[in-house]
C-alpha cells in the first residue's frame, strides 16, 4: 500500500522489485546468475580425480615394468645376442637392439595387455559414477548431460593413449640400455634397416597402435554408459577383441573377415619392412574409425535417455 506521497509502505514489494525468490536468478533463462554451463566439470578436475584412482596407479606401473621384465627375461634364458642362421620371428631378433626389442614389446602386449588398459579408462569411467551412485549428484551440479560425458570420454581417450604410447617408448629405452642400439633386423628375411631409417616408421607404428584401439575405447564406453558394472563393461570390451579374434581365424568368411574390428591389427608390422607398405594400416584406421564414431553415437544417444535415479 502506498502512502499520500507515492512511497511504498513498510514490508510491502514496491513496483519493479525483483520477487524474493527470483533474487540472484537469471530472470530469462531461470538459471542461477554466474552459472555458464560451459565451466562445469573442467578437463583438469577430472583429469586429476582419474589420476588418483588406484587402478590408474596400478596399471601404468604394470605398463612401465614390463618392458624391464621382458629385459630380464632375456638375460636369464641366455642365448640373447647371438642369433642363429635363420631367426626370422620378431621373438627371436628381440634382443638384436632397442627397435627391435620395442616392436617385440609391442607385439606381445597390443592383443591383450593395451587392450585391458584402454577398456578399462574408458569402461570404468562412467560406470564406477553410477556405480557408486555420485552420478546422479555430478547431474545436479547441473553439469550439461552431453557435456559431462564428453569431458569423461576425453580423458579416458587421454589415458588411454597414455597407456598405449608408454610401453613402447619405454621398451625402447629398456631394449637400448640392454641390447644397444643397432640396425633393423626384419622379422621373416633377416634383412638389415639402419636404425634411424625405421625411428620415423615406428612413430607410425605407434599411431597405429592408438587408432586400433579406438574400436576397443569406443565398446567400453558404451557399454560403461549403459552400465552400472565398471567389471562389466570392461569384461564386455575384452571379450570383443577375444571373439572377434576367434571369428578371424575362421577361414569359411572370407573377406568378410577384413571387416572384423581386430582383422588389421598387426598390420603395423609391414612398416618395418624393408619396402614399407602402408595399405594395410589404411584400411585398419577405416574400419577402426568407423566403428568407434559409430559406439561413441550410440553412447551419446543412450545417455541422453538414461535414467540416473534408479
Amino acid at each position: 500500500m502506498n502512502d499520500a506521497n507515492g512511497t511504498s509502505a513498510p514490508g510491502t514489494a514496491g513496483a519493479g522489485t525483483a520477487p524474493a525468490g527470483s533474487r540472484g536468478r537469471d530472470t530469462a533463462h531461470g538459471a542461477a546468475r554466474g552459472y555458464a554451463p560451459g565451466r562445469t566439470l573442467p578437463l583438469g578436475v577430472e583429469i586429476v580425480r582419474q589420476f588418483r584412482r588406484r587402478r590408474t596407479m596400478v596399471m601404468f606401473g604394470l605398463l612401465l615394468a614390463l618392458p624391464w621384465v621382458l629385459v630380464v627375461a632375456f638375460k636369464v634364458g641366455g642365448g640373447w645376442g647371438r642369433p642363429g642362421g635363420n631367426t626370422l620371428r620378431i621373438s627371436d631378433l628381440a634382443s638384436q637392439g632397442g627397435l627391435n626389442f620395442a616392436a617385440f614389446a609391442l607385439s606381445v602386449s597390443a592383443s591383450f595387455l593395451l587392450v585391458v588398459a584402454v577398456a578399462l579408462f574408458c569402461g570404468d569411467t562412467v560406470a564406477s559414477e553410477a556405480d557408486w551412485s555420485s552420478l546422479r549428484y555430478l547431474l545436479a551440479a547441473p553439469i550439461p548431460r552431453d557435456r559431462l560425458l564428453r569431458q569423461k570420454l576425453i580423458v579416458a581417450l587421454g589415458y588411454s593413449a597414455a597407456a598405449v604410447v608408454c610401453l613402447p617408448l619405454m621398451a625402447l629405452l629398456a631394449g637400448t640400455l640392454a641390447f644397444g642400439w643397432n640396425d633393423v633386423r626384419v622379422p621373416g628375411t633377416g634383412e638389415t634397416i639402419a636404425a634411424l631409417d625405421v625411428l620415423p616408421r615406428f612413430g607410425i607404428v605407434i599411431g597405429y597402435a592408438l587408432v586400433s584401439q579406438l574400436v576397443v575405447a569406443a565398446t567400453a564406453f558404451l557399454l560403461s554408459v549403459g552400465t552400472d558394472s565398471p567389471l562389466g563393461a570392461v569384461g564386455g570390451a575384452v571379450g570383443l577383441v577375444i571373439v572377434s579374434t576367434i571369428l578371424q581365424a575362421v577361414d569359411a568368411l572370407g573377406a568378410l573377415r577384413e571387416f572384423l574390428p581386430t582383422f588389421w591389427n598387426t598390420a603395423w608390422l609391414d612398416a618395418l619392412a624393408p619396402q614399407p607398405d602402408f595399405s594395410g594400416m589404411i584400411k585398419g584406421v577405416a574400419v577402426s574409425v568407423t566403428y568407434a564414431a559409430i559406439l561413441i553415437a550410440f553412447a551419446f544417444r543412450r545417455f541422453r535417455t538414461k535414467d540416473v535415479v534408479s
